[in-house]
């Protein structure tokens, strides 16, 4: 089998993937789903850091635009809006 990883031991790799292919594919999916809420949390935090004068709820948006698309985020913030005029 040829490694995956340049910086790792062809055994090291292939004990690594045995553990894989043991996993209950619940436990794969709850380690994806911990390891993409993650990457959005440290993401944010970084909108945040370069954005400090935004809100969370715009930190959120510009968060949609950047890995969604901006017209998913114009329609994410129309509803939002929207919501909020109904909720007064």
């Amino acid at each position: 089998m040829k490694t995956q990883s340049k910086d790792t031991r062809p055994e090291a790799e292939k004990f690594l993937i045995e553990l894989l292919r043991q996993k209950m594919p619940s436990e794969k999916f709850r380690q994806i789903l911990s390891l993409s809420q993650t990457v959005a949390q440290l993401s944010k935090r970084a909108i945040a850091r370069q954005h400090p004068d935004l809100n969370k709820q715009q930190i959120t948006l510009l968060f949609i635009k950047y890995h969604y698309g901006e017209d998913l985020a114009e329609r994410v913030k129309k509803y939002l809006d929207k919501r909020s005029h109904e909720d007064a």
